[in-house]
């Protein structure tokens, strides 16, 4: 029997939300296998059909959860009786009282474009804050038994910034359940799609944040107007640019103003968050799907977009590179002119479109959950019964 502690505690949305969602089920079938997951109250409905796994929750404001899982959290470990704790939330713990596995999945910290963008945007607190947040980060690399990272790239990058060895273990996904809901989209999203039928349309399935690089996609639509001819382009948004409807502390103020300077904003059809189980649909109504990301870890869009069909216009990024392959079209990450070029030539060649889609489905294949896990445990396997040495 291995007892794995998890702490979700940090899973909100996006990422963290989406590997637990995917990686409990997996592991709550795996015989010998007990599973005590922290996480907040109003997820537990997701989880509570698992008969292997048992609930810590705990409701903590972002700013109070570090300072919870320091000082509370080693103890509610210990009363669990756990062999394993995988720290999910790019954070570890200090004196974890038994070997520690460390999942690192933030790029901001160690992305220099990041504090150089929220410098530019005179968000002087968001950079300080990441800096303090990027040194916790840090140090949890050193406090961890083992620091897991979703793909070589980012393991190569983790490596290179502590000097600590980071292994890679690729997230997963599985078509079938990610297809698995027939509840359709909203009537109002429909209503949307439907009213854009003819367009070209381009999909990008992210909250508003600053490292994912919303303005040079808004940039390229502008060039997009005139480069493709006889045909509108609509670019389809899951969140929308105004404040309060995204999680965290992103401001869309200024790509919402942007559009408005550009006069785009009729080519930008604002969705709003669309639930994890029913995007697939929203994937099928798309053309290509786009990302201009400065930075990134794995990008689970990417993955569903392939096995969905759709060709990929990505930002040139080795871990875009790395999770894509062929199946994708590469620009400089921050050239609205080469983003629209990319657009524009693969609009205009069905040849091209089928080619991309075509690699993009088997691509897709490479990536399991099944395998992801399997790999997870190994790594557990391996810290069972280790004597944890004092922290650095």
């Amino acid at each position: 029997m291995i007892h794995l502690f998890i702490n979700g505690l940090a899973a909100s949305a996006g990422g963290g939300l989406t590997y637990l969602r995917n990686v409990i089920p997996h592991l709550a079938v795996i015989p010998g296998t007990q599973v005590t997951l922290a996480l907040a109250p109003d997820l537990r409905k997701e989880f509570d059909t698992f008969s292997n796994v048992d609930f810590v929750e705990s409701q903590v404001s972002p700013f109070r959860r570090i300072w919870y899982e320091q000082v509370h959290l080693p103890d509610v470990i210990r009363r669990s009786h756990a062999d394993i704790l995988l720290s999910a939330g790019n954070f570890a713990l200090r004196n974890s009282p038994v070997p520690q596995i460390l999942l690192s999945r933030n790029s901001i910290y160690t992305s220099s474009d990041y504090y150089v963008d929220v410098r530019a945007r005179h968000e002087y607190g968001t950079w300080l804050d990441t800096h303090i947040r990027a040194l916790l980060a840090k140090r949890s690399i050193y406090w961890a038994d083992v620091t897991v990272a979703p793909s070589h790239a980012f393991a190569a990058e983790l490596q290179r910034w502590t000097g600590v060895e980071v292994r890679s273990i690729h997230h997963g996904f599985d078509g079938k359940v990610f297809t698995s809901d027939a509840t359709p989209l909203a009537a109002e999203v429909e209503e949307k799609l439907v009213a854009h039928e003819d367009s070209l349309k381009l999909l990008f399935v992210s909250h508003y944040n600053y490292y994912r690089n919303f303005e040079t996609l808004i940039r390229a639509l502008l060039i997009l107007r005139e480069r493709v001819r006889g045909r509108s382009v609509k670019l389809l948004l899951t969140c929308k640019l105004a404040a309060g409807e995204n999680p965290g502390s992103y401001r869309p103020q200024s790509a919402a103003k942007l559009l408005r300077q550009l006069g785009v904003e009729d080519m930008v059809i604002q969705l709003g968050a669309i639930p994890y189980r029913q995007l697939h649909h929203l994937y099928r109504c798309a053309h290509m799907y786009v990302t201009p990301a400065y930075t990134e870890t794995f990008a689970h869009p990417l993955v569903e977009a392939m096995s969905s069909g759709l060709p990929v216009v990505a930002s040139d990024l080795p871990v875009h590179r790395e999770i894509c392959g062929d199946a994708a079209l590469y620009f400089p990450r921050f050239s609205e002119q080469e983003l629209a070029a990319r657009v524009a030539e693969l609009s205009a060649s069905q040849d091209l479109a089928l080619s991309l889609s075509s690699c993009g489905v088997l691509r897709s294949r490479a990536f399991s959950w099944t395998k992801h896990v399997e790999e997870l445990l190994s790594v557990v396997r391996s810290l069972r019964g280790c004597v944890r040495t004092p922290p650095l």
